[in-house]
């Protein structure tokens, strides 16, 4: 089969069903070896760079989506869709982070490690979508976990929680607090280092 048959056969694939399709569907529906997939996906998406194409092909996780450039939201959000923007709070946002960086955790540890009460975040998280339930914990009560889903990652355009920025490390004290002095002991360090390289 030509490669620019199998390109359009994977266009139609993507565009009909409208949201991720996992690599072993198309695997199975190409009849073709995962690499060759895979190289001709990235050929598809150098392709969609284009200033004149208004859609792209982003991976998430084992899977690929078809949908419209980051850069063209303005203009497509008014006319398709007419619901309230997500409008994230800052303790929302906190809460998301806690649980892009923590799968599978419970309701219970959220809050121990916000020290409030987070049933309002979580409520409101999985409402955009942007988490889900995990399963239950084994833990006395089997508690829910949470993690997050596919649309947290479009949303943020991250094609897995690998992608995710690096935490930066912190020490505490005998009293379980994050050491601020020394954090800004070592960003200032860090500045005077760049400062003499650049005197330099």
């Amino acid at each position: 089969m030509e490669i620019e048959k199998i390109k359009s056969i994977i266009e139609a694939i993507l565009f009909a069903t409208g949201h991720k399709v996992h690599i072993k569907e198309l695997i199975m529906a190409l009849e073709l070896p995962r690499e060759d997939i895979e190289n001709i996906i990235l050929s598809m998406q150098e392709d969609y760079k284009l200033d004149s194409r208004g859609i792209e092909i982003i991976k998430i996780d084992d899977g690929y989506q078809l949908c419209t450039k980051q850069s063209l939201y303005e203009y497509i959000y008014p006319i398709i869709d007419k619901r309230a923007k997500p409008n994230l709070s800052s303790a929302a946002l906190e809460t998301l982070a806690i649980i892009a960086y923590n799968s599978k955790i419970t309701r219970a540890e959220i809050e121990a490690i916000r020290g409030v009460s987070s049933d309002a975040c979580i409520y409101k998280l999985l409402e955009y979508g942007l988490i889900q339930e995990a399963g239950k914990a084994d833990l006395p009560g089997k508690p829910m976990t949470y993690s997050t889903t596919d649309e947290f990652l479009k949303m943020f355009g991250y094609t897995s929680l690998n992608d995710l920025p690096e935490l930066p490390r912190y020490k505490l004290d005998e009293n379980q607090q994050i050491v601020i002095d020394e954090l800004i002991e070592s960003e200032d360090l860090k500045y005077e280092n760049d400062k003499d390289i650049v005197e330099d």
